[in-house]
């Protein structure tokens, strides 16, 4: 097993010329609608799961969301630099899938889980279970749609290959909410 390091800024990407197959390009939408399934169990629950099944105040989850995404919009661009300079077997985005993985799938349980706790313990849950959720999301997303311009530099593939991503993205989506 080789040791992951930082490659300097100006290391040059390394890309492959040539066409996706159809599998790739299913398979990279696949990659992205499991993303899509913890985006949507968010944007669909994680309001009324915290007022209603937590016990938070409208006003404090209002509060936690809006603090989380000050910190995503210091954390994403972060997250892309040291994405873009990881430098492994792996290459320098697919291993952040490896590493994310597991630890994404047990937060997002936690995230969902009610702690039996006094409330100021609950606030400190709530709050450090949706910050390392978003925070793992970050890790494993920045690199993950930073992917596709590693997998090919034929323009008109990653276009289909996003098309692929974002229909599979919608078919996601629209199971969760139902």
């Amino acid at each position: 097993m080789s040791s992951t390091s930082i490659a300097p800024a100006t290391a040059v990407p390394v890309s492959v010329g040539g066409d996706l197959s159809i599998r790739e390009k299913i398979g990279y939408g696949l990659g992205d609608a499991g993303g899509t399934v913890m985006t949507c169990l968010i944007m669909n629950f994680l309001t009324f799961f915290y007022t209603d099944v937590f016990g938070l105040t409208p006003a404090l989850v209002g509060t936690l969301f809006i603090a989380l995404r000050v910190i995503d919009a210091i954390s994403d661009p972060l997250m892309g630099v040291v994405a873009d300079r990881t430098s492994s077997r792996w290459g320098r985005f697919r291993p952040w899938q490896l590493w994310i993985a597991v630890p994404i799938g047990i937060i997002g349980v936690l995230t969902f889980t009610v702690p039996d706790v006094g409330m100021n313990m609950k606030i400190l849950w709530a709050f450090g279970t949706y910050l390392l959720l978003s925070m793992s999301y970050t890790a494993i997303n920045v690199p993950y749609c930073a992917l596709i311009n590693s997998m090919t530099t034929v323009h008109r593939e990653v276009i289909s290959c996003q098309a692929w991503r974002f229909v599979l993205c919608g078919i996601a989506g629209f199971l969760v909410s139902v």
